[in-house]
């Protein structure tokens, strides 16, 4: 018997001798194919039926979280904030632009300045610090986020490989390459690396005595050892390794004379690792050597007189920068920073002042009747 079907049964899509089935397939039509269908499977996810939970916010639910919030972050803040106050901190700017400052000769001086400019700072530390002290250098107005200077070094090259040692990246430009040799290290962030030496003495009756500085260990331990290596070969004999290249621009002697210790030179030099770390904001400080603690018994720095000696090599009067040295001790939580148990303190009383508006308007408008009956 003949099967007709309509035109919309045409446009509904049953194509000439199929059947239709639920679910959008159609059987039949050309001898028997397989059944088609657009169902998903029965399965819990494709069929929705996975478990789900949907917190329902009660007065009984939202008032204890704002007082628990409010309680514990309030404490954790308080103890935060003191530890932070606690923590030794002296700064010195010797920038030089005031006309009284020691330093002020040495305002204009440039980079290849022979011999260098020298100052000295006297100062007084009112209060002892007594566990390990770490002197920073620090500077203002200095831009190393931006793109191009971040993009300015050649990873490889830093890294030890020898191709990239005499054919640097293309994004070391406009410091790749100096009288048609290669720049070791090329690149922007080297050819600005902080060059100011500074050196630290303790006055006893007119005695100065020079305090150990530790140059070592003021690296990351990943930097030391795996993102920085000097090129292949005789590990002694730097020159021999950095031949056919020269120094950058801005430096006043070759990266493998920056130190007299085989394990400190060259690219794997702490100062210029620390250095290669790029800061986030136009106002950082970076570590620059380390005052290790001799007698438990014994402050590291004692209350007193010192002084700080400067090799002022390091321009930034052209840009409006400043220079700071800072000495600090560190705690658990790391070094100074009193915003950390602030914002703690604050997050948890706006918690506790909410939670107690909060229960107030609850107390008062919460035993109201909402019922939408029309009372008889």
């Amino acid at each position: 018997m003949a099967v007709n079907y309509s035109a919309k049964e045409e446009a509904d899509g049953h194509p000439s001798g199929g059947v239709g089935v639920p679910g959008g397939g159609v059987v039949g039509g050309g001898g028997g194919g397989a059944v088609k269908t657009r169902k998903p499977d029965n399965t819990a996810f494709k069929q929705q039926r996975l478990p789900a939970w949907q917190p329902i916010l009660t007065a009984g639910t939202v008032l204890p979280a704002f007082f628990i919030i409010g309680l514990i972050f309030i404490p954790i803040g308080i103890g935060i904030f003191v530890t932070s106050n606690n923590i030794r901190e002296y700064e010195i700017d010797y920038t030089g632009t005031e006309p009284f400052s020691p330093c002020n000769k040495c305002l204009n001086v440039s980079w290849d300045s022979t011999p260098p400019c020298t100052c000295t700072i006297n100062f007084t530390l009112e209060h002892s610090f007594e566990s390990n002290v770490f002197m920073y250098y620090g500077l203002s107005n200095f831009y190393q986020n931006h793109r191009r200077y971040v993009k300015s070094r050649d990873d490889s090259q830093l890294n030890g490989d020898n191709s990239s040692l005499h054919n640097p990246s293309k994004e070391c430009e406009p410091y790749r390459t100096n009288e048609d040799k290669p720049i070791a290290p090329c690149g922007a962030i080297a050819n600005s690396m902080f060059n100011d030496t500074l050196e630290l003495y303790r006055i006893d009756n007119d005695t100065r005595t020079p305090i150990p500085l530790i140059k070592k260990g003021i690296a990351w331990w990943t930097d030391k050892n795996v993102k920085f290596r000097n090129p292949t070969g005789d590990g002694n004999n730097l020159t021999a390794l950095f031949q056919g290249t020269t120094k950058p621009v801005n430096w006043p002697k070759p990266v493998y004379m920056l130190d007299t210790e085989p394990d400190n030179n060259g690219f794997i030099n702490e100062d210029f690792i620390v250095w290669m770390r790029t800061a986030a904001l136009p106002t950082f400080r970076k570590l620059y050597r380390l005052i290790e603690r001799k007698n438990n018994f014994q402050p590291t720095l004692q209350a007193g007189k010192y002084s700080l000696d400067i090799a002022y090599n390091y321009p930034v009067h052209s840009f409006d920068g400043r220079k700071r040295m800072i000495l600090s001790t560190i705690s658990w939580m790391g070094g100074k920073n009193p915003f950390l148990g602030i914002a703690y303190i604050t997050v948890g009383s706006i918690c506790f002042f909410l939670g107690v508006v909060l229960l107030f308007i609850h107390h008062k408008y919460g035993n109201r009747n909402t019922s939408a009956d029309i009372p008889n």
